[in-house]
């Protein structure tokens, strides 16, 4: 099982986007920047820590606002997604591809199956 946190960040009904790199798990598709969490690691540090590795910004953590159980063929993935708020300009470090969606665009991309609950959540808070 592997624990996995995620940054919610939006910005005039705008999210930031990466792109899954070639090579790893579920390549090529769209997610909340974040990533694994180290053993010991709490939740919040290893999300300022993925995003100063992956973008080079510092955030503040704010609420969480899903998490969800996700059984992968090859493993099992507990994700946990906050909202965030950037203290800085994200860059990339990885070479990944970086994006502000549209909230109404988020449907349409592709997202791990893991993130669909989330992907219907943000689109009916949009709808208020």
């Amino acid at each position: 099982m592997i624990h996995v946190v995620a940054a919610v960040i939006e910005d005039d009904d705008r999210f930031l986007l990466t792109r899954r790199q070639k090579g790893v798990h579920l390549e090529g598709m769209w997610e909340f920047p974040g990533g694994k969490i180290d053993e010991g690691e709490s939740r919040e540090a290893a999300l300022r820590r993925e995003l100063r590795e992956e973008l080079d910004v510092d955030i503040e953590v704010q609420e969480l606002i899903f998490d969800i159980s996700h059984d992968y063929p090859e493993r099992t993935v507990v994700l946990y997604f906050y909202r965030c708020v950037l203290r800085g300009e994200p860059r990339p470090q990885l070479g990944q591809e970086m994006r502000w969606v549209p909230r109404e665009e988020l449907p349409s991309l592709g997202f791990p199956p893991a993130d669909a609950e989330l992907i219907t959540l943000l689109m009916k808070l949009g709808a208020r």
